[in-house]
């Protein structure tokens, strides 16, 4: 990651980072593809209990995912910096903290799984098959979020391609475990929809030890000496991760919680409505994972420029990787609007869902706006270790302002289903125009406190 000088410069290193990211996020999502279609292949009650299972993880994973992220930013600053005595501290101790996380979710899981599908009256079958998945993925969480942490210090020194890399590698891996894990192909057990759980759990051991090995055997990760400081925790660098990752992990956990809730009352209409509803948010949720990538570069990016104190380049870094978000989702968005029909035809053969699903990807234009504008926006404040008033948006735009207006208009007015749809942007939108707000705010005060500083300087001089 080098330091640039015109536009043009900052948008070529936007898509440096972007497209290794996008990439990267696209692999981690076909491993649950895989997971799911190859579960359903197997026989439906196993593919039932996977998607519980999944359901029941993706919010707790995003959610305590986003606290070992705050390495990312934390890293870029001190990079920018030029502090790298700091840097293998930072990534040893969000280290640390990915082995306490993972024990609380270890020990909160052996408490409260049972009781939860317990409680969600599922038949037995899959009840077992859900069970089953979650201890068989349960082995893989503690390389998981140690992955998260070592690809969070590689994305901060601008070295996207090498994650990619190991991404695109491990698929292949992760397609053949499940296919002798669940199907109990070449001597291997039966274990149907948990076998995935177990080949995915192994996968990511395979990731986190190759990532190891590049951080430690080459340049430039080697030079940091990651492992060989392993012994240096500290309080005050754990704490510095929370106190920037809290809200992070907070803000994730909130949104992805939200639209398991929207399922859920969403599963009150037809079967034809859910079937439309989650073929229509399987799309969306696909293409979010432009803009999800966006931030992740945006972050890094920002605060690399605020490490630096170039916050004229910070806030032109910002700006550029809003406004890409947003053409981005502009154009997927009226590409899906135009060919919808073609598109809801993948999911479904039935007419039914297929025309509802179409009708649900109208709206997905103004979310997927929404969403970007948001995303992205959020992302920037991250690269200046803004998060806490982002936290209380994110908070009352999805949980104040989604939710209610989505459910007054489903069950109040006449558009039905589509309400919750119109609820979620403009909740999203509201979160995006009052983060784009604080951003502003944010990026005026540094120019003012920079400003101040220069004008004190040449009077003492």
């Amino acid at each position: 990651m080098n330091q640039t000088y015109t536009i043009k410069d900052k948008i070529k290193q936007i898509f440096v980072l972007l497209i290794p990211i996008l990439i990267t996020q696209l692999g981690m999502f076909s491993m649950v593809f895989f997971n799911t279609i190859m579960s359903g292949k197997y026989n439906s009650s196993d593919l039932a209990g996977v998607a519980i299972g999944s359901s029941i993880w993706n919010p707790i994973f995003t959610g305590l995912s986003g606290i070992l992220l705050a390495v990312s930013p934390i890293v870029a600053q001190r990079f920018g910096e030029k502090k790298t005595k700091e840097v293998s501290s930072i990534v040893v101790n969000g280290i640390y903290l990915a082995i306490m996380i993972t024990l609380i979710v270890i020990l909160a899981g052996l408490f409260l799984l049972n009781p939860l599908l317990k409680s969600m009256d599922l038949p037995s079958s899959v009840q077992q098959t859900a069970h089953d998945y979650l201890v068989g993925l349960s082995f893989g969480i503690l390389p998981l979020f140690i992955f998260n942490v070592l690809r969070s210090f590689i994305y901060a020194l601008g070295k996207t391609r090498i994650v990619m890399v190991i991404m695109i590698l491990s698929l292949p891996v992760n397609f053949f475990l499940n296919y002798v894990l669940i199907y109990g192909n070449w001597g291997f057990p039966e274990l149907g929809g948990s076998g995935a759980g177990y080949a995915t759990s192994i996968t990511y051991w395979l990731i986190a030890g190759v990532t190891a090995y590049i951080i430690k055997a080459n340049d430039p990760f080697a030079m940091y000496r990651v492992f060989s400081s392993f012994k240096e925790f500290s309080f005050g660098k754990c704490k510095e991760i929370l106190k920037i990752g809290v809200p992070m992990g907070l803000s994730t956990f909130f949104e992805t919680s939200m639209f398991a809730v929207v399922t859920i009352l969403i599963s009150k209409f037809s079967v034809t409505t859910v079937a439309a509803y989650q073929s229509a948010l399987n799309i969306v949720s696909f293409l979010y994972m432009v803009p999800v990538s966006i931030s992740l570069a945006l972050t890094v990016l920002v605060g690399f420029e605020v490490g630096a104190k170039r916050y004229k380049d910070a806030k032109e870094y910002s700006w550029l990787g809003i406004y890409l978000s947003i053409f981005i989702a502009l154009v997927t968005g009226l590409l899906v609007v135009l060919f919808r029909y073609k598109v809801a035809g993948f999911y479904s053969n039935e007419e039914a869902v297929i025309n509802l699903t179409a009708h649900f990807l109208i709206y997905a234009l103004f979310f997927q706006i929404s969403d970007a504008i948001q995303a992205t926006a959020q992302a920037a404040l991250r690269g200046y270790k803004d998060v806490n008033l982002a936290f209380i948006t994110t908070l009352i735009a999805y949980w104040l302002i989604c939710l209610p207006v989505g459910y007054l208009l489903a069950h109040y007015t006449s558009l039905g289903a589509p309400g919750y749809w119109i609820g979620l942007t403009v909740g999203l939108l509201a979160a995006g125009v009052g983060l784009a707000i604080r951003l502003i705010y944010i990026q005026k005060r540094k120019f003012v406190s920079t400003g101040e500083a220069v004008r004190k300087e040449a009077i003492s001089n």
